[in-house]
């Protein structure tokens, strides 16, 4: 029996025009000003490039933008976010499905494993990742006596995809986690008693479901390898942020890193207008309202085996085996003799920075995405756009822009855990953003409008029934935050006070000088802290029952 998809276009809200024009029209003025404040912020870094930039000739800024190097660098970023993304989607999808639909083995054992790589950081990871496989590796070792005298070299296209993708897939993994809880199982009741087969309801309704998840997700990890700066140096392969890093270090004069940086913002913004065309603009709610329901899990049968080797797989390759290298370094030095650095001030340190760079990125995006999603506007569109250009700056370029603005004009916030706050805030923004505008996206308006009728008013509201339904969301949002700002190196180094020691800084510090057991015991406890937070978020998802 063929059904059309047509029969689901009923379950997907549509406002005509007009509706949506008076939406737009009726926003508060407090919300207005309060996403405007926000998307003036994350324009201050730019506003320092355009500055750096103003000071370059035309011609220079014409020579540097139409060098061949340039193109060189511009295909190569490009290349690494197209492959990351793609192999980090082809890994994510059927990870999330597997630990949120079906009845895997320790599925819930699963969901915090597969999620825990996201904690350890790219320079950690990839010096692993060269320690494990590279020319003089422990594989290499391992393998000589078999015969193999050289394994293929990691260095280049080949280790950068295969670093970033196992370090940046979870985020895609808990944006379609996220996404598959939240869909409304009736529409998948209701194709399968009108005869659909469990694939055909996954490629028909599931998948189009996921489409605002995949591609928050798929956003999310390509600005992160663009942005990137430990893995691609670690692993030599010449990306934007590796070129701006060099023309910073190289060169007094600034000026062409900052040209450079535009660029990446130039990419940045057709990466946005990218997503937002394959996410389009359905909102995916519930037909019912209530209570969400929970599908009975799929039994998997004969695919159970397959599908645990699968994820036995991926947590080995992706965070058994660099946290088994990091070990090693640990054991080899207290064996050597080796002093290690105090950890209790950078621990201390670390959490309380993180934790409140997760409150207010969450604070910051909740004015942008309730705009964006309630009251579409191309002005409220381009709020949003501006919102995720931090993170499509690399952490260096912020830094200095921060560090030009505070010398200059707030010489009060120089150096300052309020200042080293704003550039986390500015820098992953983004990452909140994303799943907040999810979760709204899977609030139907109608909960919203009925609230109003029995009346409430428009904050009674907001308290009482929009945040409650977007928790997850915002869990989900500050967890990323918060494990991302743990592990930010160029912005602590940079605009850190005095003294102010994190866990990313001291295995920096270490591994910079070749001291690899002093890094150990800080990296272990980084993973152990960013850990217990991952596990705190999903145990609160299962509490929540979404």
């Amino acid at each position: 029996m063929q059904i059309s998809p047509s029969v689901f276009k009923a379950t997907t809200w549509s406002p005509d025009k007009t509706a949506k024009r008076r939406r737009a029209t009726n926003a508060p003025r407090l919300l207005l000003a309060a996403a405007t404040g926000v998307g003036l912020a994350m324009l201050l870094p730019l506003l320092y490039l355009l500055v750096r930039a103003a000071g370059v000739g035309v011609g220079e800024i014409a020579s540097v933008l139409l060098n061949v190097r340039t193109a060189q660098i511009v295909a190569n970023s490009v290349v690494l976010a197209v492959l990351v993304t793609a192999v980090s989607l082809a890994l994510s999808l059927p990870l999330a499905w597997l630990t949120v639909r079906t009845a895997l083995p320790g599925r819930r054992i699963w969901s915090v494993l597969l999620a825990l790589p996201l904690v350890i950081p790219t320079f950690v990871g990839s010096y692993a990742l060269v320690s494990m496989m590279g020319p003089r590796g422990m594989m290499q070792g391992w393998l000589e006596p078999l015969g193999v005298e050289r394994l293929p070299s990691i260095y280049g296209l080949p280790g950068a995809v295969w670093a970033l993708t196992i370090f940046s897939y979870p985020y895609l993994y808990l944006s379609i986690r996220a996404g598959l809880r939240n869909l409304d199982p009736a529409q998948e009741e209701a194709a399968r008693s009108l005869g659909y087969s469990p694939l055909q309801t996954y490629r028909r309704v599931t998948l189009p479901g996921l489409r605002p998840a995949i591609a928050s997700g798929a956003l999310l990890v390509a600005l992160y390898v663009l942005s990137d700066f430990g893995a691609v140096s670690i692993l030599r392969y010449n990306s934007f942020t590796r070129a701006i890093y060099v023309q910073y270090q190289s060169s007094f004069d600034r000026a062409q890193a900052a040209v450079l940086s535009l660029v990446l913002v130039a990419l940045t913004l057709l990466l946005l207008a990218a997503a937002r065309t394959i996410q389009g603009h359905h909102r995916q709610h519930r037909i019912s309202i209530g209570a969400a329901r929970r599908l009975k899990p799929i039994r998997l049968g004969l695919w159970t085996w397959p599908a645990l080797a699968f994820c036995f797989a991926v947590v080995m390759g992706a965070l058994v085996l660099p946290a088994l290298v990091v070990l090693y370094w640990l054991v080899r030095g207290v064996a050597a003799g080796e002093s290690l650095l105090p950890v209790t001030g950078a621990i201390f340190n670390s959490v309380y920075v993180s934790t409140l760079a997760a409150a207010v990125s969450v604070i910051m995006a909740l004015p942008v995405a309730y705009l964006a999603v309630r009251f579409p506007t191309q002005y409220s569109g381009w709020l949003a756009r501006i919102a995720y250009l931090g993170y499509g700056l690399p952490g260096i370029v912020i830094a200095l822009s921060l560090v030009f603005f505070g010398a200059n004009f707030a010489p009060i916030l120089y150096q300052t855990v309020a200042m080293l706050i704003f550039a986390y805030t500015v820098r992953f923004v983004p990452q909140a953003l994303g799943t907040v505008r999810t979760g709204l996206l899977q609030i139907s308006p109608r909960l919203e409008e009925a609230a109003r009728c029995l009346g409430l008013n428009r904050q009674r509201t907001l308290w009482r029934v929009t945040l409650p339904l977007l928790r997850p969301g915002i869990w989900a949002g500050a967890a990323l935050v918060f494990l991302t700002t743990i592990k930010e190196l160029p912005a602590t180094l940079l605009l850190s006070p005095t003294g102010f020691s994190t866990l990313a800084t001291q295995i920096w510090s270490a591994t910079s000088e070749a001291f690899y057991a002093r890094a150990a015991a800080p990296a272990l406890i980084l993973l152990a802290v960013s850990g217990l937070s991952i596990i705190i978020i999903l145990r609160q998802e299962e509490r929540d029952g979404t």
